[in-house]
């Protein structure tokens, strides 16, 4: 598919099919995403990814240990401004409403959410981390190459769902790929594998803010 295509199609997979993912597949998204742009070609992004036996005991691990009280960073701060807590709150209803799942339904909508502990049931979890030094451009450009990875894998007939929720097991993801809570920091995971076409958290019309409102065109 061309790169039009492929940024039209993704979108965050919710239910995914048990087929396997290729390593080599993976192997050669993530060979290709090593070009994505970084500031002074830094290049500050580092994954593990697992799959297999190995994820199962990961998800088991996250599921015993339980959340951290609260993630490392915050990603809630736009929350404090109605124009941005209403894109937030538009979506969630949106996604919860394709599963008929109540707004005032707060134990269904916790059941759906802590689904992300095991991806949505993807068969491949990249586990995003980089050294705790990096400042505020090298996360912008983990945001590329992020962005990067997605695109690839829809290249090759996948789908994935990143997710900064899996930051609330930092400690637990640290300790189980052998990384140094002190020096490293845990970002987010990204489930990858085939989506479920027929599921309903897969095919709920997605909002997006018009245009205009977001860009100005000067001196065209």
């Amino acid at each position: 598919m061309d790169v039009s295509e492929a940024v039209l199609s993704r979108r965050s997979v919710r239910a995914f099919l048990d087929t396997p993912v290729e390593l080599e597949v993976i192997r050669r998204v993530m060979d290709q995403a090593r070009f994505a742009p970084s500031g002074c070609n830094f290049q500050p992004w580092e994954a593990t990814i697992v799959a297999g036996d190995k994820l199962r005991e990961l998800q088991g691990k996250m599921a015993e240990d339980g959340m951290m009280e609260a993630p490392e960073y915050d990603w809630t701060a736009p929350n404090d401004h109605e124009q941005y807590q209403s894109r937030m709150f538009e979506l969630a209803g949106q996604m919860f409403g394709s599963l008929g799942i109540d707004r005032n339904d707060e134990d269904g909508r916790n059941t759906f959410s802590m689904r992300n502990v095991v991806s949505f049931d993807a068969p491949a979890l990249l586990l995003c981390h980089f050294p705790r030094y990096m400042k505020e451009p090298q996360w912008s450009d983990v945001g590329m190459w992020l962005q990067t990875v997605m695109l690839l894998l829809r290249g090759e007939g996948l789908d994935s769902c990143p997710q900064e929720f899996m930051a609330y097991y930092a400690n637990t993801i640290r300790d189980f790929i052998g990384l140094d809570h002190d020096s490293t920091m845990f970002f987010c995971g990204l489930g990858i594998g085939y989506r479920d076409p027929d599921h309903a958290a897969n095919n709920f019309e997605r909002s997006r803010v018009p245009l205009d409102d977001q860009v100005k065109f000067v001196g065209f």
